[in-house]
């Protein structure tokens, strides 16, 4: 895996960049935490409200100095406005690994394509870029929408993780899905690139 967190990494094509999120997003992202507290409700770490937000930032940022995650804050071109979050995380050089997720877009922004632009250069980083072999991705078993965007970018299921680990509604199921890096190159990147074209 050639992949160093503490190196600043950009990401963009002709519809969305995504940079490193920084102390200084706080604001920026302030606003999605008062209007919209329900983008989080199947979140392991909520960012509803202030002290949350906070909470969910220094958590980010600090996974990032451990160098198991690398969070960034999301740029719509074609809105002109910041959009959301994303994040790889559980970064496993030794096993050649990361899972990403902790995924959310303000409602403006669902829908619109932009999360199929947003994997896509994700996806081409991790698997082009970094090297990885394979992309893992996690979601409450009930969170339906989020389950059905994996799907549709290519993502297989393999399983459910049962009670597998605490949130904010108590205990929760966690279903697991994948990309490998020859099914990247073998088809899912072709699909993706379709669909991301269909949409533009």
């Amino acid at each position: 895996m050639n992949f160093d967190p503490s190196t600043s990494h950009i990401l963009e094509n002709e519809r969305v960049l995504l940079r490193p999120l920084g102390e200084d997003d706080f604001e920026k992202l302030l606003q999605f935490s008062l209007n919209e507290p329900n983008l989080w409700t199947y979140s392991l770490i909520p960012a509803n409200g202030k002290e949350n937000l906070k909470t969910y930032m220094e958590f980010a940022l600090q996974q990032r100095k451990n160098g198991t995650s690398y969070p960034f804050i999301i740029w719509d071109k074609q809105f002109g406005e910041y959009a959301g979050s994303t994040r790889f995380y559980d970064i496993q050089s030794k096993h050649n690994t990361l899972q990403l997720g902790y995924t959310w877009y303000s409602k403006k922004f669902q829908g619109t394509g932009l999360n199929k632009h947003c994997k896509l250069l994700l996806l081409t980083f991790a698997f082009e870029d970094i090297g990885v072999e394979r992309v893992e991705f996690r979601a409450d078993a009930k969170n339906d929408r989020s389950i059905a965007a994996m799907k549709s970018i290519g993502c297989t299921v393999e399983g459910i993780l049962r009670s597998n680990c605490t949130s904010p509604g108590g205990r929760r199921d966690s279903i697991v899905l994948s990309i490998l890096k020859e099914e990247w190159f073998s088809n899912v990147k072709r699909e993706l690139l379709k669909k991301v074209s269909a949409n533009a």
